[in-house]
């Protein structure tokens, strides 16, 4: 980890200090064993009754659509949508669409869906620059799954209301905003300005109060999983995940904690921890670092907890978030773990041409996954 240092000026000696001290990245070969992940990711309890609401339907383009709303157990509604088959009336297998982050907090679930309205018009410039022009829920919908998408704790109906935030965080987010060229921001761009310097706060928040950035957002995806799998339209036998970016940690989460999911599909989202450089250490979010994972294992090492679940693994070749070295590393590093359990067709590693994106390739070799996983 000696280049990610070169951030820390004349304190890059605390990297090797700090590895020596608590044996970083590194479970002993065994992977972190699940209750102590939850522990570490600091999940706060559920609630004991989550309020479930089911609203508007909608049929477009092959795909059924239902908006459904749940209460996490404190702040707003989660809302959601369920996507199925035009017509189809048997329970299918389940999938969690997992949205990215995206540095894109007004919205959540509408970049991988359309919704009763149609597609909006920040979900279709996402499309364009992470996946390939596609409403990729309503595709694997079309292909025959149910498929979930919900915003994520601090996404959407989740998000935090700017008139809450601190002064100091609006101030730096209009003053990134004034050093742009362009136009003058509308009133979402604004917002995400201010939602991506509030995710600072909002992880001292999470510190403060036992958790993590990742484990208040594994826990509402662990609550969107309780949803799913308690739906009659859905076969709790076989459920899926999959997600890119931050979707794909997510999905590398959920996969890790919850033997009810079946197979998982994360793409452009996986390293050693050891070779993230110092320019792939800033530009992440804080869900990528909840104090103390790095005590307990490497980041493929926690992919591989539940091996030989079935995992696939998408690594973009020219992705700008992570070394070569660093996804070569974790892709060694599940090949091993899967090859012990003596699954090693279990995990499958893909390395696919272009940048941080999911590509149509990528898309089709996700789903003929789930397919192949899930029945």
């Amino acid at each position: 980890m000696q280049e990610s240092a070169s951030h820390l000026g004349a304190f890059h000696d605390w990297v090797e200090l700090a590895r020596r001290s608590h044996r970083l990245f590194d479970s002993g070969g065994r992977g972190p064993d699940p209750e102590r992940l939850r522990a570490v990711l600091g999940l706060l309890a559920p609630p004991e009754d989550m309020r479930v609401r089911e609203g508007r339907t909608w049929r477009r383009d092959g795909v059924d659509g239902r908006e459904v709303s749940w209460w996490p157990g404190f702040g707003p509604r989660t809302r959601a949508w369920v996507l199925r088959p035009t017509g189809a009336t048997e329970p299918l297998p389940g999938v969690l669409a997992l949205h990215c982050h995206a540095g894109t907090k007004h919205i959540g679930r509408e970049r991988l869906a359309d919704g009763p309205e149609g597609p909006a018009p920040t979900a279709v410039r996402l499309r364009g620059d992470l996946y390939a022009d596609r409403a990729v829920a309503d595709d694997l919908a079309r292909q025959g799954f149910t498929v979930l998408c919900h915003d994520a704790f601090s996404w959407g109906s989740r998000g935090f209301e700017a008139a809450a935030m601190p002064e100091r965080v609006l101030r730096d987010a209009e003053a990134e905003l004034a050093a742009r060229p362009g136009p003058p921001p509308g009133t979402a761009e604004r917002y995400d300005a201010a939602a991506r310097h509030h995710e600072h706060t909002l992880a001292k928040y999470c510190t403060l109060l036992g958790s993590s950035l990742a484990g208040m957002v594994a826990r509402e995806d662990l609550l969107a999983l309780d949803h799913l799998a308690a739906r009659p339209d859905v076969r709790a036998d076989a459920i899926g995940c999959m997600g890119l970016s931050g979707g794909g940690w997510r999905a590398t989460l959920l996969h890790a904690l919850d033997d009810r999911i079946g197979a998982g599909a994360v793409a452009a989202m996986m390293s050693t921890f050891a070779q993230l450089s110092a320019r792939h250490v800033d530009p992440h979010t804080w869900m990528l670092f909840p104090a103390g994972l790095s005590r307990e294992c490497d980041w493929p090492e926690l992919a591989a907890t539940r091996a030989p679940a079935p995992l696939l693994v998408q690594y973009a070749e020219q992705d700008h978030l992570f070394t070569p070295e660093g996804m070569r590393g974790a892709d060694a590093v599940l090949r091993a773990r899967y090859a012990a359990a003596r699954h090693p067709s279990a995990y499958k590693g893909s390395f696919h041409p272009g940048g941080h994106a999911l590509s149509a390739p990528m898309q089709r070799e996700a789903a003929e996954w789930l397919h192949e996983h899930l029945g």
